[in-house]
């Protein structure tokens, strides 16, 4: 992991069209902006984490609703 040290207004380039600027710092939150080609997705973490939890709870829910059918099936 590479940390690096920024102040309001300055910005990182990531290749060649990829911009995220420092905007704001209050006492825990940091906002930043980010410039970045429309066709490249941006999404926050713990959404991404989100999304994953519920597919897993899906797959668990379809394994379940098979072994009721099952156990029906064979009364």
């Amino acid at each position: 992991m590479l940390i690096l040290t920024r102040k309001i207004g300055q910005s990182l380039i990531i290749g060649d069209d990829i911009e995220i600027k420092i905007l704001s710092i209050d006492s825990e939150n940091i906002s930043i902006g980010i410039t970045a080609p429309k066709n490249l997705s941006i999404v926050r973490k713990e959404l991404l984490e989100v999304r994953d939890e519920n597919k897993k709870a899906i797959n668990i829910n379809k394994v379940t609703l098979r072994q009721i059918e099952n156990f029906i099936k064979k009364d």
